[in-house]
């Protein structure tokens, strides 16, 4: 497993190589809680016409922590940048869910030249709403000292909507991210949250993106609903909006089929 020594952290990422000498270069960066795992279905389709690369944040994945646990959105950008320097990388398209969202707009907008198309998946550009950040601090507070399981049934109705819930695939997809989490050391992973809750806006900086971007949303998403994507589209000049039916927040493994043919779609015009 390929990390690289950057910024004080050893950052994790996977890399599928180039299919071809001209191809260009996906990276792809998932939301809390989870890792580059999450847009496993994606790579398995974009993998023979692109280089696809996932990385895993800090505190999250197999990535660990900074000493200073610093996760602040800022922090995380100048690593996605300092990977992309590591890995000599000029220009990339850019998929990002939720965090990666986060970090994705703000690699576009103080960084241009290293942004070839933008991919937002179930994210905002505002501060974290003022109602959950309570909930989510006791939230991480809890996971800290004693794991997932005490929180369970209040997280995964916020990670998930509730067609996979109630659906047969439930399992196959739960069971792997339960059992990921297991894994992670559990501090790094409460700075990671409190570096969500915490987060400074990026919405006054939207009207500095140049890249090409499509927007997608869950239509079932409750952490970041529909109006949080509508009002990114607002802010970033020719954005482009889908709503993907039967999905909450973790759309590339709820709804695989329906966001790799949009991503796969956009590329292809980008």
């Amino acid at each position: 497993m390929p990390h690289a020594h950057v910024n004080g952290i050893s950052f994790h990422y996977t890399d599928s190589g180039e299919p071809s000498p001209s191809a260009p270069t996906l990276v792809m960066g998932h939301g809390l809680l989870f890792s580059g795992w999450m847009f496993h279905p994606q790579v398995a389709t974009l993998k023979d016409r692109y280089r696809c690369i996932t990385v895993d944040w800090r505190g999250q994945g197999d990535t660990p922590a900074a000493a200073d646990r610093a996760a602040d959105m800022d922090s995380l950008t100048g690593d996605l940048v300092a990977l992309l320097d590591h890995l000599g990388l000029d220009a990339v398209h850019y998929a990002g869910l939720s965090m990666g969202g986060f970090v994705g707009m703000r690699l576009a907008a103080r960084h241009a030249e290293r942004v070839l198309s933008l991919v937002l998946l179930d994210t905002s550009a505002g501060p974290e709403d003022p109602e959950k950040v309570a909930q989510y601090r006791t939230l991480a507070r809890v996971y800290r000292w004693l794991g997932m399981g005490p929180v369970r049934s209040k997280v995964e109705p916020i990670m998930f909507g509730p067609d996979l819930l109630g659906s047969s695939r439930r399992d196959e997809v739960v069971g792997p991210w339960m059992a990921k989490l297991a894994t992670v050391d559990r501090r790094g992973m409460r700075a990671a949250i409190l570096g969500v809750t915490d987060r400074d806006p990026i919405a006054p900086e939207l009207d500095r993106i140049e890249a090409p971007t499509l927007v997608i949303v869950g239509e079932d998403d409750v952490a970041t609903p529909v109006a949080k994507a509508e009002a990114i589209v607002a802010g970033i000049a020719g954005a482009r909006l889908e709503v993907v039916p039967k999905a909450g927040h973790s759309s590339t493994i709820e709804q695989p089929e329906a966001v790799t043919r949009l991503v796969e779609d956009f590329l292809a015009r980008s």
